[in-house]
């Protein structure tokens, strides 16, 4: 399997390809829909990144500001407020490489200066275009994501990634984002309303590695898992292995979730099965 190094802030880097990268969710928020007001306060928070990390997560994804359907936006002084101590912290006390999740360029900004090394974008850069310039000027890896949120959509599931994340791309090029900088994620969940639509966008998740970058999956106790399995957002993280399974075999090289341990050991038995299989004769 090739490796491809993504670039990130502050002299850091990861390594994608042979092994599967988890990213540890961290909502600093009270209203997220399975975990709000669990880590709001920052020693909650902190003592949950360390606990993710402790866990195998290579990545702590920070954001203070709920994307679930029907979500209360804040202003962008109370995401700050929420996330730049947590981050700031973090870096003083650990080597664990931390992402921040928002669409608004000067909290991209504030919270790379506070030590985050990767940039989380779940408007694709089409909400606040300078995110593209934070990204170019401090060297963060940039997340950029597919959404389908207010506009409409094409019919097919593929076909709109496409349309959606390759305006992205130009919008990151115009900026002077290198490639090296960028993972893509498909934004399971985001305006994908119906179980099957996000069942038909993780069968076809490989067609997407034809954008030639790094992907992202964040599929993590969504409501498509529950459909499935009849459970509740707590209770869905055996689900969401599941999906984390299919999804590397798919091509998938990063997963955002909630529980990383379970994560972790499913991916790692993918990882050792596709390393195997690479060293079996024809025929075998």
């Amino acid at each position: 399997m090739t490796t491809r190094r993504w670039q990130l802030a502050h002299g850091r880097y990861l390594d994608l390809g042979p092994k599967a990268v988890v990213v540890g969710i961290l909502n600093v928020t009270p209203d997220s829909f399975s975990d709000g007001g669990l880590f709001i306060a920052p020693e909650k928070a902190l003592e949950q990144a360390r606990r993710m990390a402790k866990e195998g997560a290579a990545v702590i994804d920070v954001g203070g500001e709920s994307t679930r359907p029907g979500f209360a936006p804040i202003t962008a002084e109370e995401e700050q407020g929420r996330v730049l101590p947590v981050i700031a912290a973090l870096a003083a006390s650990s080597e664990a490489l931390i992402s921040v999740d928002t669409y608004r360029e000067d909290t991209a900004r504030r919270a790379v200066a506070a030590g985050a090394h990767i940039v989380n974008d779940v408007w694709g850069l089409q909400r606040e275009p300078g995110i593209a310039r934070v990204a170019a000027e401090t060297g963060a890896g940039l997340v950029i994501m597919h959404t389908g949120r207010e506009r409409q959509k094409l019919p097919d599931v593929i076909e709109d990634q496409f349309l959606f994340l390759r305006k992205s791309l130009e919008i990151a090029r115009a900026g002077k984002v290198a490639d090296s900088q960028i993972v893509l994620d498909a934004g399971f969940g985001f305006a994908k309303e119906t179980a099957e639509e996000n069942l038909d966008l993780m069968a076809r998740f490989s067609e997407l590695q034809a954008l030639g970058y790094p992907l992202m999956a964040g599929t993590s106790r969504k409501r498509f898992i529950g459909s499935a399995t009849g459970r509740e957002a707590g209770d869905r993280a055996a689900g969401t292995a599941a999906t984390s399974v299919i999804l590397r075999l798919k091509g998938a090289d990063l997963f955002r979730v909630h529980d990383v341990a379970i994560n972790v050991d499913a991916l790692a038995v993918t990882d050792a099965m596709l390393a195997r299989e690479t060293e079996l004769p024809p025929g075998h």
